[in-house]
Parts: structure tokens; sequence; C-alpha cells
């Protein structure tokens, strides 16, 4: 009876998201205030049935229960029991609960931790969010349903796909729908604004802290799903510009730009219109990313599903909600005004060019994603685009804007000085330069793009050093460690990120400017030097596990005579799907990798080795870390738990 119950549960669940949004646009509509009162119980109580769903679904896995079909295809009973859990998420019906339950946890966050909102604004956010609810319900009751039965019901099950059995699924996935979904809140923040007539300093107050969580949750997410395709898919790579990576990384970029926006809005009252649109875009590009994975019209290792129907109704709904929130955003863009203006040169400026370049290049992102399809769609032929478009376009309209972004936290609002600006920048760039040729010339070679990329990184650090230290200058008094203390949490964040994103660049550079890739053929008891390290192959152990058998190569590494590690690559074996698995081992060293994964078994039992070194990879996710870490300290600043509104002369770090 379990899975009725959840099923039930999720039919119960849409009515009270139907009441939920229905009763404070009335309200809205009717200018009646005790309808609003209706929006935060309707939604406490259709998020705890949809987390309720959730649990019963968890449940099912849990209790081997293969009579629910969603189960059957997607666990076993040999599956190890956190894999099996991670198997709720692991399949299309499955991933679309859990999305529709990441949006219950958003919701029931708003309503406990957004009291100090008035109410008839909060309602009308609650009443957003009961919309986008309900239209993620429709789609799981009528096109994928997690609780469809089966009879009679198998006595076991097909196993979750081997790629997905690994830790990284168990917590990538949730990571990056928190990202996703959260930027549901921020879209709905900037609809209830426009419905409200409600776009100024305090708005944009309330709405900061929640786009950051949620950039700071997809930061994380796509930076855990890179690691993991790192170790997991044996090639050695960290990202290939495949289209459902960019499906997440759309959204961050435009995520990136939006947190930016939102600085200058609560600060200066200003880019309110640009803001609104880019809280628009954010969520949109989430919806188009689900299009993209279950609508069947891709073909990779993180798509869903193969059915068109599905992705006929995502279309529609996509269609739905960006049409009509920029046919509402159209109506109401005249009421909202222009905002405090600023001079060419300053602060405002930068940031604006800044965002300027982000949103070009997921326009670049997004060509390049939507291309080969509609050309497919189109009968014209099949074509790809691949990293040789992505690493030129994309680069190229990115470097104008971390050049910027040195900038413009240096700046001053509504007016800069150039010379001033100038004066402060010239040694960051003389060191900058300086630096992007020294490491080159250690590591022995330099190439243009190595030159950019180092030039770049150092350029934000040094940027970085020289805001504190106009920082610091601007603060009366000798004693330095007090001075820092007045920094502020948002201030700390922003360098932070800043900082993290040039190590992120530094691990890009070095690892794609002289990562080293050998293939190799070795027989047990053979040894091979590379890179002035030994490579002693030892043989191949059998492995059983709890539902494969695998052979394990062992590999001893030795520099100098002296041992360094013991790497052990298999081959798994999963007999349910018929799977062979390729597991890579790794020697991670902060300014090196040694990657080897197992090929092909030969002949008098020699096996073809792939090797690669990977210098600085770890740098990326590293900086990734960083940035999300930046992204927290802003969210703790003390001006987001005020219950005052903020004026345009209060002061506020960005």
């Amino acid at each position: 009876m379990n899975p009725v119950i959840g099923h039930y549960a999720l039919i119960l669940a849409l009515f009270v998201a139907a009441l939920q949004a229905a009763l404070p646009l009335a309200g809205l509509s009717k200018n009646n205030e005790k309808l609003f009162a209706f929006a935060a119980p309707m939604a406490r109580i259709q998020s705890a049935l949809i987390i309720f769903s959730f649990l019963i679904l968890t449940y099912a896995f849990y209790a081997n229960d293969f009579s629910v079909y969603y189960v059957a295809v997607t666990s076993n009973s040999h599956l190890p029991l956190i894999f099996r859990l991670a198997a709720v998420w692991g399949g299309h019906e499955g991933s679309m609960l859990f999305w529709v339950t990441i949006l219950a946890v958003w919701t029931l966050a708003v309503t406990f931790f957004a009291k100090e909102l008035p109410l008839r604004f909060r309602s009308s956010l609650l009443a957003v969010m009961g919309l986008l609810t309900v239209g993620f319900l429709m789609f799981i009751l009528f096109t994928s349903n997690p609780f469809d039965r089966i009879f009679p019901a198998p006595f076991d099950g097909r196993d979750l796909n081997p790629l997905l059995q690994d830790p990284g699924m168990v917590f990538h996935p949730p990571l990056l729908y928190m990202g996703y979904v959260g930027f549901s809140v921020a879209f709905a923040f900037a609809i209830a604004a426009l419905l409200d007539g409600r776009l100024d300093v305090t708005w944009a107050r309330w709405t900061r802290p929640w786009t950051t969580a949620a950039w700071v949750f997809l930061t994380l997410g796509i930076a855990l799903g890179s690691r993991w395709a790192y170790y997991e898919l044996g090639w050695g790579g960290w990202w290939f510009w495949d289209a459902v990576e960019n499906a997440s990384f759309m959204p961050w970029l435009i995520g990136t730009a939006l947190i930016h926006s939102l600085a200058v809005t609560e600060k200066r009252d200003a880019f309110k219109a640009w803001t609104v649109l880019l809280s628009i875009c954010a969520f949109s590009l989430s919806l188009l990313g689900t299009f993209l994975v279950r609508s069947g019209v891709l073909t990779s290792v993180h798509a869903f599903a193969t059915d068109p129907s599905r992705g006929l109704f995502i279309l529609l709904f996509l269609v739905v909600v960006i049409g009509g929130a920029l046919t509402l955003f159209a109506l109401r863009a005249q009421s909202v005004g222009l905002g405090e203006k600023f001079d060419l040169v300053s602060r405002e400026s930068f940031l604006l060019s800044n965002n300027l370049v982000l949103f070009t290049a997921t326009a670049s992102v997004l060509l390049g994603t939507l291309y080969p399809l509609l050309i497919d769609a189109m009968g014209m032929g099949k074509i790809s685009v691949g990293p040789p478009y992505f690493d030129t376009v994309f680069v190229a309209i990115m470097v104008p804007g971390i050049f910027l972004m040195g900038i413009g936290p240096i700046a001053s609002w509504k007016k800069a000085s150039v010379p001033d600006l100038a004066s402060k920048l010239k040694w960051a760039l003389g060191i900058s330069i300086i630096s992007a040729l020294l490491v080159p010339s250690v590591m022995g070679r330099l190439s243009p793009m190595i030159f950019v990329g180092l030039l770049m990184a150092f350029w934000v650090i040094s940027s970085v050093l020289v805001a504190i230290k106009t920082r610091l200058k601007a603060i009366p008094g000798n004693d330095v460690v007090k001075k820092f203390k007045m920094f502020g949490p948002a201030f700390n964040g922003m360098l932070l990120a800043h900082f993290g994103l040039a190590i992120f660049i530094i691990g890009v550079t070095m690892v794609k400017g002289y990562e080293q890739e050998y293939d190799i053929t070795m027989h047990s008891g053979e040894t091979t030097v590379i890179n002035g390290y030994d490579f002693t192959f030892k043989g191949t152990l059998p492995v059983t596990g709890p539902n494969y058998k695998s052979k394990q190569g062992q590999f001893y590494v030795t520099k100098d005579g002296k041992e360094i590690d013991l790497l052990t690559p298999e081959k798994r074996y999963y007999p349910v799907q018929g799977a062979v698995m390729t597991e890579a081992s790794i020697s991670i060293n902060p300014v090196r990798d040694i990657y080897i994964s197992l090929g092909e078994e030969l002949e008098e039992g020699g096996w073809s080795i792939r090797i690669y070194f990977k210098p600085f990879v770890q740098w990326i996710w590293l900086g990734c870390l960083l940035m999300g870490l930046g992204g927290l300290l802003t969210m703790v600043d003390k001006r987001y738990r005020l219950k005052k509104k903020v004026t345009n002369n209060e002061s506020a770090a960005t």
C-alpha cells in the first residue's frame, strides 16, 4: 500500500499547491488581505506532502519493493544500500520527484525564514512558487509517475547504471538540484515584485541571500560533477562541453551576473530592470536544462529520458513560464524606473560591463548547445559542436570580463577617476605580466593561451590584494587587525570568491597547457620510466564486489628509488547489466596528479595502459570550493538579518 499512499500524497499536494497559488493571487487582484493568510499554511502542507511522498519512494528502494516499476528498472537487491538510496534520483521519474521535493524544501525555507517580508509580498512570492509546483506535479502525475506498479513483480531489479554507482552521485545531484531549483526563489522574488510594484533597494536586499545560496549550491554541484567525471569516466577529462554539462553551466553564468547586479541594486538602486531580467533568465535556463536532460533530444551519460511526450510537456511548461514572465516584465517595465545615475567610469559601469560579458558568454554556450539540435530537428543533417568551438569562443569572450573583474572592486561608486585607478593598478598589472612569464619559464614551455590564462589569474589575485590595501587605507586608525575585522563578511566573501576564481583559472591553464598522455602496453613484472617516474606492473588481482567482479591492476610508482604510491585501476564487470566499466586510480598531489586507467587485456597477460600527468588539476576544484565558501561568507552578512528598511545611504560592502 505504501506506493499507493505516496501517489495519492502527490495528488493531494497538487490540489493544495493550486490553492497556494490561487488564493493569494485572488487576494492580490481583489485587495483582500484575508486571502493572503492562506499562502504560508498551504505552502507548508503541500511541501510536507511532497516530502512524505519522496520518503515513501525512498523506502521502496530500501525495502527492494520491485512491484514499483521505477524501483525494478533502477535498483537491484545486491546494490549497496548507499547506492540503492541514491538510485531514488538515478532515473527520470525519481529525479523529477526529487526536483519537486527540492522545490518543496525551498518553499518551506521561504515560509520560515522570510517572515520579515510584508504579508502581501510574501504571499505573492509563495503564490508564484505554488504555480511552479503545480506545473511540475502535473508533469510527474501525467507523464512520469514514479509509483507505477508492475504485476507480477520481478524477482530482482535491473540494477542502477554502473556509472552512477559512485559516492559522487550520492552528493552531486542534491547539490546541483538545490542550485537549479534555488533560482526559482529568485524568479519568484522578481515576479512577486513586478506584481506588487515593489522594485527597490529593500527588494534587492531580500532577494540577494536567497540568490547567493542557490549560486553556492550550483557552484559546488557543478564542481562535484566535474570531479566525478574526472575519476569515473576513465578518460582523464574534467569538462567536455557536453550539452548537459552546459545546461548547468548556463544558469551558473547568469546567476553570477545576477548576484553582482543585485549588489548594485541594493547599494545604488540601479540596474533594477536588468536585475529582474536576469532573475527570469536564470530560472528559465534551469528549465531549459530540465528540457534538454529529460526530452530525449540528447544522448549523454547525464541524460535521463527518451520519451518525446515528456519533452513536449516540459517545452510547453517552459513556454508558459518564460512567456508569462517576459510578458509581465514588458507590461511593468515602464514602472520599474532607471534608478540612480552613474558616470561612464564608475563601479556601476564596470559591473554592468562584466554582466554583459557574462550574458554574451552564456549566449555563446547556448548557441553551441542548441545549434546542432536545431539543425537535426530541421532535417538538415547531424553536426557536432565540440570543445574547439567552446574553448575558442568562450575564452575570447571571458578574458575582457576577467580583466574588468579586477577593476570593479577598486573603482568608486557613481564616479571614478581613471588616473586614480591606473595609479592603484599599475603595479598589479606589472606583477601579473612578470608572473605569467615566469611560471612558463619554470615549466619549460610558453604559448599564447598559457600566457593569457596565467595573466588573467595573477591579475585577479593582484587586484584582490589592491582592493584589500585600498579598503585598509579608507578606514581611519593604525590598528591593522581592527581594520580587517571591519571589512565585513560581504566584502571578505567577494574577495574569497574572486581569489577562488583565480585559483580555478590557474588549474585550468596549467592542466590544459602541460598535461601529458601516454598509451603503452605492459606485462606483469615490467617497469616503464615516464617523466622520471618508474611504473612497475605487478599484474592484476581478482576482486569481488557486492554486485560486480573486477580485475585490479597493481602499479607501484617510484621516483629516485622512493615509493610514491600504489595505484590500483580496475576493469569491472557488472553481470546484471552485462556492462564492463573502467575505474581509474589516481595519485593526488597539490601540484600534479598521476592518473592510470586499464584498457584492453591482451594476449599473454599484457594490458594496454593509459597514463596521464595532470599538473595542478586539483586547483580546479579547490578554486570552486573557495568560490562557494566566498558565497557562504557573503550570506552571513548581518544586513540580510535586519528587518529595517535599507536606504541608499546605508553602508553596504559588495
